[in-house]
């Protein structure tokens, strides 16, 4: 199992950047698989890989349609929502394999309602509210066997 490396953040755009930095160090293949509460700040944070990544369109939760695909960055991001699903062959219907192993960078959010269809290599990345140490607080826990290069905000 490989270390957590957790990250404080102490507002929505700390949270951002911390996703930015994400975005810059990002690969062609990388999955991150976001895990968090409603309101946590997934989409915050990956509008801001979106950001490091170069993408100038605005970001938004792709929660009704599943995939939201950007492009006009160094790499391409694929934007799943696995909310809504209620089953994980209810993923195999966006031909997620063709983003998973393609030449652009995956984030899912609600990863764990697809844990099934996710490669072992990817990163989770769990974002928890921290309520005793303030309302904008933010835990962010990466496991992964490769460090995010990341700069504390």
């Amino acid at each position: 199992m490989p270390d957590n490396e957790v990250y404080i953040t102490r507002s929505p755009q700390e949270t951002f950047l911390r996703g930015a930095d994400v975005g810059r160090s990002a690969r062609p293949g990388d999955i991150y698989a976001l895990e968090g509460d409603l309101g946590a700040g997934k989409t915050v944070f990956t509008q801001g890989i979106a950001e490091g990544l170069g993408i100038k369109d605005p970001v938004n939760s792709p929660t009704f349609t599943i995939l939201q695909v950007y492009e006009g960055g160094r790499l391409p991001l694929y934007h799943f929502d696995a909310y809504r699903l209620e089953d994980p062959e209810e993923l195999a219907e966006t031909g997620y394999e063709e983003y998973f192993y393609g030449e652009g960078v995956t984030v899912i959010e609600w990863a764990s309602r697809v844990e099934e269809c996710l490669p072992p290599d990817c990163v989770h990345i769990t974002i928890n509210r921290d309520d005793s140490s303030g309302d904008s607080t933010r835990l962010i826990t990466f496991s992964d066997s490769r460090k995010v290069k990341t700069e504390d905000p």
